[in-house]
Formats: C-alpha cells, sequence, structure tokens
C-alpha cells in the first residue's frame, strides 16, 4: 500500500493553485500515489480549516483544509490525518491535494 517516501534525493515536490505554491518540500511521503508534504512545508496563509472529516480503514480519519488564493475558494482541496493509524504513522499532520490542485515533483 505504502511506496517508499523521498527524502533529501534531490527531488523537489510543489502544490500549485491559481498560480501560488502551497506547499513545497524536497521530504514528502507517497501514499497510494499522493504526495504527502510535511506540515512545515505548507504555507498556511493559503489554509482555511474545514469541518470534512472521511474515514479510510487503514489510514483513519482524515480532516480537510480549504485553500484559499486572491478570492478564490477550492473547498476541502488539502487533507491530513492528525492521528492516523499505525500503519500510516509516517503521515501524521502530513497534508496531500486533489480538487484542481496540481502536484509535482
Amino acid at each position: 500500500m505504502r511506496e517508499p517516501g523521498f527524502k533529501n534525493e534531490g527531488f523537489m515536490a510543489k502544490a500549485i493553485w491559481q498560480d501560488k505554491i502551497l506547499a513545497e518540500s524536497d521530504k514528502f511521503e507517497i501514499v497510494e500515489g499522493n504526495i504527502y508534504f510535511p506540515p512545515e512545508a505548507i504555507k498556511r496563509d493559503y489554509f482555511k480549516d474545514s469541518a470534512t472529516t472521511s474515514i479510510c480503514p487503514w489510514k483513519g480519519t482524515a480532516h480537510y483544509y480549504s485553500v484559499a488564493v486572491a478570492g478564490a475558494e477550492n473547498a476541502d482541496a488539502a487533507w491530513y490525518y492528525p492521528d492516523p493509524k499505525p500503519a500510516a504513522s509516517q503521515i501524521k499532520d502530513y497534508v496531500a491535494f486533489w480538487r484542481g490542485v496540481t502536484v509535482e515533483r
């Protein structure tokens, strides 16, 4: 289920929406094809807490952020696991994206 994360191997991952970099890091985890950025890599000015949650049977309960850039909002475009199950402990508080956010590496 889990692909190895890339750490300090020369790869840089970026999450971009509305021409703004939301997150950028050379330390990230890849789980089920999604890049998860460490919490210190996200630019918090673009993030708003959301009341949305969802449940993954092996990762636990995901919590969401909406992304806001220059007056545009992308509801629930990012998610994270504040208290993941043991199998997903490596992504605790790491942030992943969807809903039109481009993630490149």
